[in-house]
């Protein structure tokens, strides 16, 4: 019985010493986490806005070219040409993808789409976060809506190829896509 007791006050002993120590050090690098996911919206910003920069000065050239408005808790990413920008999230088909949209001055037609993150099949459903399948979407109409159509029969001023062999993710990109576009400019356009 008291090997028992050992064994179970041995494990809670562990188990105590092991949580502080990932608590501590989640604690000592909670703010670099912030400051790199921080960053990794701005070098997307930055792309999408097709503003050149290098790792060393991504800041510096952030602040000089890019203005930050927020309504209700959501961040607008204006550039000097008066493109607009925002992060957009939402379900793939296998995980979530996150990402920047902008929006030309128009506001009609897209600059650029840069993905942040996602978790779709590598080689597959992954493309979507490929720049040049990314480039398709750039100066297509998004009103009404964009639409992903079969590899190669894209013809639209709206309309983009979808991934081959890769239709479910094509089209939860797009649902993702048109949903997020009309909710955050319609969010825009009503505080602007």
């Amino acid at each position: 019985m008291k090997e028992k007791i050992k064994i179970i006050l041995f494990v809670i002993v562990l188990g105590m010493v092991s949580g502080s120590i990932l608590l501590g050090v989640n604690r000592y690098t909670e703010s670099r986490i912030l400051q790199n996911q921080q960053l990794k919206i701005k070098k997307a910003v930055l792309d999408v806005f097709e503003i050149p920069y290098t790792k060393e000065n991504i800041e510096t050239v952030f602040n000089q070219n890019v203005e930050i408005v927020k309504f209700d808790g959501v961040s607008f990413y204006i550039s000097k040409e008066k493109a607009v920008a925002f992060e957009f999230s939402g379900s793939g088909l296998w995980g979530p993808i996150h990402g920047v949209i902008a929006l030309n001055n128009d506001m009609n037609t897209l600059k650029g789409i840069s993905i942040i993150h996602q978790e779709e099949t590598p080689g597959l459903g992954g493309r979507s976060a490929e720049k040049d399948y990314l480039a398709q979407f750039k100066g297509k109409k998004f009103l009404p809506e964009i639409k992903i159509v079969p590899a190669g029969k894209s013809k639209g001023e709206n309309e983009v190829d979808a991934i081959t062999g890769a239709t479910g993710t094509s089209k939860s990109f797009e649902t993702l896509l048109n949903a997020n576009i009309q909710k955050k400019l319609d969010l825009f356009k009503q505080r602007r």
